[in-house]
């Protein structure tokens, strides 16, 4: 899938709310803050391979389980069904401490 981003995503804030957002739909407790998602992207211009990366980097143990390209898609696609709100204020940090039932 190549950067099939609504142009409402565009931004990069926007992006990685809807990353961070369906992380947190999804029940993983990661999070992407600025530093991170730079880093990434500075890796890869291709979403697919930024989260295959942070997956390799921060939780090679989830590759064990689950094959990559699975968890890659079930991101991408929940990120990619994420409403922009470029007034949302909240902060994903606070929601991964907390045990998420999906």
């Amino acid at each position: 899938m190549k950067n099939d981003l609504p142009a409402a995503l565009t931004h990069p804030d926007a992006e990685r709310d809807a990353y961070n957002a369906a992380f947190y739909e999804l029940g993983l407790r990661w999070h992407w803050d600025e530093a991170t998602y730079a880093a990434l992207v500075r890796q890869s211009p291709e979403p697919e391979v930024r989260i295959r990366r942070y997956l390799e980097q921060h939780h090679p143990h989830l590759l064990s389980v689950y094959d990559p390209s699975f968890l890659v898609a079930a991101v991408q696609e929940r990120m990619l069904r994420t409403k922009p709100a470029p007034h949302r204020n909240f902060d994903w940090a606070l929601a991964t401490s907390s045990h998420v039932v999906g």
